[in-house]
């Protein structure tokens, strides 16, 4: 059976997820913003917690680790390339590598660009797949580390999984993402339809993480560099992908 995926605001707009198999009663959770409201959702359900994955090191995806290791005795996993910068890993993980996770396989993707040795974890039973600050919802995360070609090939790693894959990433950035990319291809009616159905959400609180790989390969400016029609719309029909993703980046961190 899949694993029951619960979405957890944390900070001001961070999200970490809860994994649980009800069957063996045990909980895992992916990035750690706090402490506290993990804790109290935890608490709310009769939950331990078994394990920690860590996407990549900064303060707001790692700063609950070392109170929720105390408190639940948590295995914590993460990146064996980013291990200087990641709080004490007890499994230290590699590109490509698969563990098992209460009986799911969980695969380890390399996802440098936002930062080096940001991982993804897809899980293809539960057809999941977490990406933090690399792809997000309706955009992807500033290059902080690496370069416009690194995220790119990490995007097009991401895009190749399976269409029905749900992407659950790290921050509630929609809205605005979705104002950017009404800039890069306003006649995009998908687009359009999802700019609308963000808004209404937000409207009313709702998050807009997860969502869909088919609709982000449909929507995201960022995913759609090799599209044709993305390329005409912003002038650059003919120049190499990671060139066009590399404008596409420029333009949002300039908007």
């Amino acid at each position: 059976m899949p694993l029951e995926i619960i979405t957890l605001p944390c900070l001001s707009d961070n999200y970490a997820f809860l994994l649980h198999n009800a069957a063996e009663g045990k909980t895992a959770l992916v990035d750690a913003p706090e402490s506290a409201a993990i804790k109290t959702a935890l608490q709310e359900r009769g939950w331990g917690l078994d394990a920690i994955l860590l996407t990549h090191h900064h303060w707001d995806h790692v700063d609950g680790v070392a109170d929720l290791r105390a408190t639940y005795g948590s295995k914590v996993y993460g990146a064996m390339v980013d291990a200087h910068r990641l709080p004490e890993l007890d499994v230290a993980l590699k590109d490509g590598e698969s563990f098992d996770l209460f009986g799911e396989a969980v695969t380890v993707l390399d996802v440098s660009g936002h930062t080096l040795g940001h991982i993804a974890f897809h899980m293809p039973q539960s057809k999941a797949v977490f990406t933090a600050d690399s792809l997000m919802a309706l955009g992807c995360g500033r290059l902080f580390e690496g370069t416009p070609e690194q995220m790119w090939h990490s995007l097009s790693r991401l895009a190749a999984l399976p269409a029905e894959t749900m992407v659950y990433s790290g921050h509630e950035y929609t809205q605005s993402n979705a104002a950017f990319a009404l800039t890069i291809e306003p006649g995009n009616a998908a687009l359009q339809a999802r700019v609308a159905e963000v808004n209404a959400k937000r409207a009313k609180g709702e998050a807009t993480v997860p969502s869909l790989l088919k609709l982000e390969i449909e929507t995201n400016p960022f995913l759609r560099a090799a599209d044709p029609a993305l390329k005409e719309a912003i002038g650059l029909q003919g120049v190499e992908n990671a060139s066009v993703f590399a404008e596409v980046r420029k333009r949002k961190d300039n908007f």
